[in-house]
């Protein structure tokens, strides 16, 4: 059931994720339409990859995205009718349709572990409708469980099957979704976040604290100072309806103070990490500024549709997977995806403060992560 290198135990899975199932504990139907649902894109990715070929680039990320999902949903359905995944999986295997051996392991515990392998390899296609099919006969266990066992392990056999056919591996499905799931649904350890200004000298760093004044003048630009000095350059909305973009800094404060990285705040307050040409060139340059730009109006242009996410205190997991890729390929991408909610839900709390006072003071605190909102004087 594990790759040979970078193996990763059914049972830690388990464990790993179980406190990330926030659905109600004694029912199945939420579990069964999300299952279902995950079914149906795993489907959609394939048509895409049929469709375009060569062209879908993200064919495996997004496959190993969904394939993970279902698993997560699997797991939630065997949790709530007492029957473990691993327990399923391998009654999935034990068939006369799976050829067995016996493999060199690379967990020190278990020196070695049975590797079962489908005897017939079916087209994609062909595998993810008879996936499909298994998955609809799961709906008949909101009636009755008396035959739950045996629907569950014809879906793990169909499951294991499409992974091969896909081209994708169980263990690389399981460590991604427990690290997408827990970085989402798991409340984040401040003592074990990255900071990433670590071993750089102090002038190289983010300030541990900071106070930014952020106010507007008659012409209706708004100005940053720090320190009494003015950084940046005074901004405007740069729209037709007026909006508040111009205010869109705070974002940018949110980021530094919460998430410890800011290559746009870097450069306002010329703090990059030069000391290390390539940290300076990879982390801190023009690239990585505007990742951080069009994150952010990206990110601004939802919240307006959200009244800038008034009386929120979640945010959608779309919106943060989107976020996700956005910085992917850079040091932030270290940070859960619950951290950027924080981040952002906070950012915004700020931005709405500015927006009706026209301007405030920002207070941010990396050692804490924490951002807060004064009035001018």
């Amino acid at each position: 059931m594990t790759s040979l290198h970078h193996s990763i135990l059914v049972t830690d899975y388990i464990g790993q994720v179980e406190p990330t199932d926030k659905l109600p504990p004694d029912d199945i139907q939420p579990v069964l339409l999300g299952l279902f649902g995950e079914v149906g894109s795993i489907m959609a990715t394939a048509k895409k990859l049929r469709r375009e070929g060569p062209s879908f680039a993200g064919y495996r990320r997004s496959v190993e995205e969904e394939f993970g999902d279902v698993l997560w949903y699997f797991a939630a359905l065997c949790r709530r009718l007492n029957l473990p995944l691993d327990e399923i999986l391998a009654h999935g295997i034990d068939g006369e349709d799976y050829d067995r051996a016996i493999a060199a392991n690379d967990l020190i515990e278990s020196p070695i572990s049975r590797v079962a392998t489908p005897k017939i390899t079916y087209e994609l296609g062909t595998t993810l409708l008879e996936l499909g099919e298994a998955a609809t006969g799961l709906f008949a266990l909101r009636r009755s469980t008396n035959d739950a066992r045996s629907r569950l392990t014809t879906f793990a056999d169909w499951y294991l099957r499409a992974l091969k056919a896909a081209g994708v591996t169980f263990a690389n499905i399981a460590s991604g979704n427990i690290a997408k799931t827990r970085g989402r649904f798991v409340k984040p350890d401040y003592a074990s976040l990255p900071t990433f200004d670590e071993g750089f000298l102090p002038e190289e760093r983010l300030p541990e604290k900071f106070e930014i004044t952020i106010d507007q003048r008659s012409s209706g630009r708004a100005y940053l100072r720090w320190n009494g000095v003015f950084i940046g350059d005074p901004l405007t909305d740069n729209i037709r309806d007026p909006d508040g973009y111009r205010f869109h800094d705070v974002f940018h404060l949110a980021h530094a103070a919460i998430l410890h990285w800011s290559p746009v705040f870097r450069v306002l307050i010329k703090q990059k990490r030069k000391s290390n040409p390539k940290v300076d060139e990879a982390q801190d340059g023009g690239r990585a500024i505007v990742v951080e730009e069009g994150l952010t109006a990206w990110i601004f242009g939802r919240a307006k549709d959200l009244d800038y996410f008034q009386n929120q205190d979640r945010l959608s997991f779309d919106l943060l997977k989107t976020v996700g890729q956005f910085v992917a390929g850079y040091e932030v991408e270290e940070c859960p995806l619950s951290l950027w909610e924080i981040a952002i839900l906070r950012g915004y709390e700020i931005f709405r403060n500015v927006k009706l006072n026209n301007g405030g003071i920002i207070i941010g605190n990396r050692l804490k992560r924490t951002i807060e909102y004064k009035p001018l004087p």
